[in-house]
Order: structure tokens, then C-alpha cells, then sequence
């Protein structure tokens, strides 16, 4: 298959998975752990706030190779 055709396939596959993850979010409303995970950052002062997910990070970076190594075969 020409490089065309497969980048046109990537794409059309990225906009589903994006659709997909939009009509959940949309459905369910949110999903109660992410972002208060054990290792997220949060610091709250008087007028800064401060908020780094690391945690969640880490586990959608981890589910996203997951979800890659099964698709690619």
C-alpha cells in the first residue's frame, strides 16, 4: 500500500478513537479518579494554585503504549 493510503487510515482511526473518548466523556460526565490520584501535585496558597497530574500522566502514558503494542500487530 502507497504512504498515502496508510497515513489516511492513521487518520481516520485517530479521529475515531477521539470521537470515541469524546461520546464517553460526553455520556458519562467524569471519570472520578483522574487528576486525584496518589503522586498527582497540588498545591493550593492564598491567590496560586498549582496542579501537575503525574500520576495520571504516568497511567494514560502506560495504557496508551498498551493500547499501541496491541493495535500494531
Amino acid at each position: 500500500m502507497e504512504p498515502l493510503g496508510q497515513i489516511g487510515k492513521l487518520l481516520i482511526l485517530s479521529g475515531m478513537v477521539l470521537l470515541g473518548i469524546g461520546l464517553f466523556l460526553f455520556l458519562f460526565g467524569r471519570v472520578p479518579w483522574i487528576g486525584k490520584l496518589p503522586g498527582d501535585i497540588y498545591i493550593r496558597k492564598e491567590h496560586f494554585t498549582f496542579y501537575f497530574p503525574l500520576t495520571t500522566c504516568i497511567l494514560i502514558s502506560i495504557i496508551l503504549y498498551v493500547l499501541s503494542l496491541i493495535f500494531r500487530k
